[in-house]
């Protein structure tokens, strides 16, 4: 007989990114991430503040990560872009699937 141990959802966990997000540190930013949501949080804040810059890839990291919080009951959000940023979830449209504060 097996047994488990259940923990409770984290109600709210912020990541803080402090460099650009590229292909060069979308992996190791993802796995972070993927972390976060192992915690199934019912929140999965990501402020940008600090984050210069964003790819395609990493756009692409941020929705396979929004799809598996969403998948699991959770929401994503991504906190204080900067213009430069912002400008680039707009033209890549994601400002239309992630909730952008």
């Amino acid at each position: 007989m097996r047994s488990e141990t259940v923990r409770p959802a984290a109600p709210t966990v912020e990541i803080i990114v402090t460099e650009e997000l590229d292909a060069a540190t979308v992996p190791r930013i993802a796995a972070l991430l993927h972390d976060a949501v192992d915690l199934h949080p019912t929140h999965l804040r990501i402020d940008l503040a600090q984050c210069p810059f964003v790819d395609a890839a990493a756009i692409g990291m941020l929705l396979d990560v929004h799809r598996r919080v969403w998948s699991e009951g959770g929401r994503l959000t991504l906190r204080n872009p900067s213009p430069r940023v912002r400008r680039t979830l707009e033209l890549a449209r994601v400002d239309h699937v992630l909730q952008v504060e």
